[in-house]
């Protein structure tokens, strides 16, 4: 879940040293931390055109950018869109070698109507339908960027489509709840809690009442699925073929500590990024630097 970003400060320019954990080996690099303003407008990239297709008469709007062989899909969060979740990613990774898909996941943003539904069910009707999706757009072999939530159905999908991905690249992600991290979801579960900056642009999109009853709605599923045992997809994680990275803000409010170490050891092939300092949105604070690392995982 992305939106704890709203109470998050921005820094300006950071320099630090970053580990790189690839199973029992470590290497540590200099990396430069760039602070890359998210700014909520579908006009911030005025030359890329979006468009729609049709899926199982549900409306998809999406992107798609570059010329490069290796496809990717960019996976947003919970109520994110493609611009409030990926335009430093759109606009910075490298077109001449990457095609980058990103979209409104099906009752976010401008993929509705209808508004979003939320049912236990909703990570693995998202991964089914990102999948249909590609499969639309003629996509047969891909990779996917799943930030949060969206991380989650990129680990579903990766599982039950293991032909179809290539690689996996996931942070803000956990495959079960814990009980302490319903509590931090329900101190946030009011909007008029949130920062005006990143409330406004929702609010744009759903409305204030709108936004209030989804956001409530999300939040009563996450408590159902703690209520039944917390599972999300731990078992499909051994089901998990493709080569995966994990990213990981260690100063993450919303993601237990935990969890990027559960997954880094349940999924069979992976690495682990880790932001000393990053929180949350570890690809929009440190864009720069965030990209170069994804660009070479999947061009490797």
């Amino acid at each position: 879940m992305h939106l704890i970003s709203i109470f998050l400060p921005f820094a300006t320019l950071t320099s630090f040293k970053n580990m790189i954990i690839v199973k029992n080996k470590i290497l540590t690099s200099k990396l430069l931390a760039i602070f890359l303003p998210l700014k909520n407008t579908r006009k911030a990239m005025s030359t890329v055109q979006e468009q729609k297709v049709n899926i199982k008469s549900q409306t998809i709007n999406y992107v798609k950018v570059g010329e490069g062989d290796k496809k990717v899909l960019c996976f947003p969060g919970a109520l994110g869109t493609i611009w409030s979740d990926f335009k430093p990613q759109i606009k910075g990774l490298d077109r001449s070698k990457l095609t980058i898909v990103a979209w409104d996941p099906p009752g976010y943003g401008y993929s509705r109507p209808p508004n979003r539904s939320f049912d236990v069910d909703f990570y693995e009707n998202d991964a089914d339908n990102a999948y249909d999706f590609m499969t639309q757009l003629g996509i047969q072999k891909y990779s996917l960027l799943g930030w949060s939530d969206g991380g989650i159905s990129s680990m579903i999908l990766a599982a039950k489509h293991p032909e179809s991905i290539e690689k996996l690249v996931i942070w803000g992600a956990n495959s079960y709840v814990l009980p302490e991290e319903i509590d931090k979801y329900e101190k946030i579960r009011d909007i008029s809690k949130w920062s005006d900056k990143m409330k406004a642009p929702l609010i744009e999109l759903y409305t204030e009442k709108g936004l209030q009853d989804m956001w409530n709605d999300w939040c009563d599923t996450l408590i159902k699925i703690r209520n039944d045992g917390g599972n999300i997809c731990k078992d499909c994680l051994v089901n998990i073929e493709c080569p995966t990275l994990i990213l990981h803000g260690d100063k993450d409010p919303m993601v237990a500590p935990e969890h990027p170490d559960y997954l880094f050891s349940n999924i069979k092939t992976t690495k682990l990024h880790r932001f000393p300092d990053g929180k949350h949105n570890i690809h929009l604070k440190y864009a720069e630097e965030f990209n170069q690392i994804v660009t070479d995982f999947l061009l490797s």
